[in-house]
């Protein structure tokens, strides 16, 4: 069985093709600039040149058209033709209160989705769209929707609720949800492999760093508390997101620049966060890169990213009681030691000890990585998210009658034994590059 993910966003479809029974990625790639002039697209195979091409897309059905002709092309193709694609996973960001559990995709389903675009305005079009656009390309092949939300369903009220008029979460459902759920869960299920402990005996906070950021308090292998809202917008620091501000800001600019409620929702999402600090940027590369160039604001920008990580960290600390480890992951978290540097700094009081040097050198997708002394008494990994694999887990298990919801569901990557063949592949030439990576790859520990 083949199974083909797809994550629509706005501007972009990212996909990976699976091979379900040699338990291989065949291939993964993005589109970029859907929509825009100069779109393009990129995929790596498993064994061969990576691949990339030029190729106008107007709208999200050329885009997905343009994926699967890349792999059905007699050249850079994986899969013979569409026929051999089995089913399709979609991200879908927001499953409201109406959807906790990933779910196979009817007429009634996507129309509960639309109703909850209000909820996710910036996210769930895009993943609407991603859902017609295959249904148009690949008629009859089911449509599964895995929920970044549904991960947090298991929350207490107390993490969930706002203290406001109880009547809005009554009648228009304002509450807590969360996101990055997928990756939580991938990320939360490899941390308890590597600690050798029962998943639903671990305790964890996870730093979801990336453009998107949100980070989530881990209570017996089950979301306890995470800093995303309603909406993607509440927490921390974000690339062009504002993460938390006082409400009464809004008002302010509104009255004071006249600003409408259109106005200040493209700020506070598009126009905030790092970007809106720095004035210029919001990829923490050309941050870092001003930062040592001595920018003083591109320096206040990294710290105050770091230190509200750092505060939340703090919290949820506070909030479990025991803490077995920290784990950034995501692009920053995976890829950004300053980012994780600032965001440990001085914790070394609550037991969280980072090894300098070590953090220094983590830099790596194709590995797991230990950073934290051995001493530390909470252990600090950096560990690649795999979302997709979530997605193709969840999309097979659906479609095979065996799916339930994660705390009675194990996945295949919760084996100590778990290999993902496209990472060993990458991490060879990695080792070749960088060969003290080795002494930081985290291994697994016996229960």
């Amino acid at each position: 069985m083949v199974i083909l993910t797809l994550n629509c966003g706005s501007s972009s479809v990212k996909y990976q093709v699976y091979d379900w029974e040699q338990k291989n990625v065949l291939a993964s790639g993005i589109v970029e600039r859907v929509g825009q002039e100069g779109s393009i697209i990129s995929q790596k195979t498993t064994g061969f040149a990576d691949f990339g091409l030029k190729h106008e897309c107007p709208n999200h059905i050329v885009a997905i058209e343009l994926i699967l002709r890349t792999i059905t092309d007699p050249q850079h193709g994986v899969v013979k033709s569409m026929k051999d694609i089995s089913v399709v996973g979609h991200r879908m960001v927001h499953g409201g209160m109406q959807f906790a559990r990933s779910v196979l995709i009817d007429d009634e389903s996507l129309s509960t989705f639309k109703d909850l675009i209000a909820l996710a305005p910036l996210h769930n079009p895009a993943n609407i769209m991603g859902v017609e656009a295959a249904e148009a390309v690949l008629p009859g092949v089911p449509q599964c929707a895995i929920m970044d939300t549904a991960w947090h369903q298991t929350m207490p009220d107390t993490s969930y609720l706002y203290a406001l008029p109880h009547e809005w979460y009554e009648k228009f459902q304002v509450r807590r949800y969360g996101f990055h759920g997928t990756s939580f869960l991938y990320t939360a299920k490899r941390a308890a492999v590597l600690l050798g402990k029962d998943p639903f005996e671990t305790n964890l906070i996870i730093a979801h760093i990336g453009n998107g950021s949100s980070i989530n308090a881990i209570k017996d292998g089950c979301s306890y508390d995470t800093s995303m809202g309603m909406t993607p917008l509440e927490g921390l620091v974000m690339g062009t997101r504002s993460g938390d501000i006082d409400p009464g800001i809004i008002f302010h600019m509104m009255r004071k620049a006249g600003l409408s409620a259109d106005d200040v929702e493209k700020a506070l999402n598009k126009q905030s966060g790092v970007l809106g600090i720095t004035g210029r940027w919001s990829d923490r590369r050309d941050i870092e890169n001003a930062a040592e160039a001595g920018d003083k604001i591109a320096i206040a920008a990294q710290a105050l990213e770091g230190y509200r990580i750092k505060k939340y960290i703090g919290a949820y600390s506070a909030a479990l009681g025991r803490v077995d480890a920290i784990v950034f992951t995501a692009g920053v978290g995976e890829m950004g030691p300053v980012t994780r540097h600032l965001a440990t700094l001085g914790l070394e009081n609550m037991g969280i000890k980072v090894d300098p040097d070590r953090n220094a050198k983590a830099k790596c997708r194709n590995a797991e990585l230990e950073i934290s002394t051995p001493d530390s008494p909470v252990k600090v990994y950096v560990i690649p998210t795999d979302e997709e694999l979530v997605m193709t887990e969840d999309s097979f298990a659906l479609m095979n009658g065996t799916y339930d919801i994660h705390t009675n569901y194990t996945y295949s990557f919760q084996s100590p034994d778990y290999v993902n063949k496209q990472r060993q592949d990458g991490l060879v030439g990695d080792l070749k590059k960088k060969p003290y990576l080795a002494d930081l790859i985290a291994h697994p520990k016996k229960r």
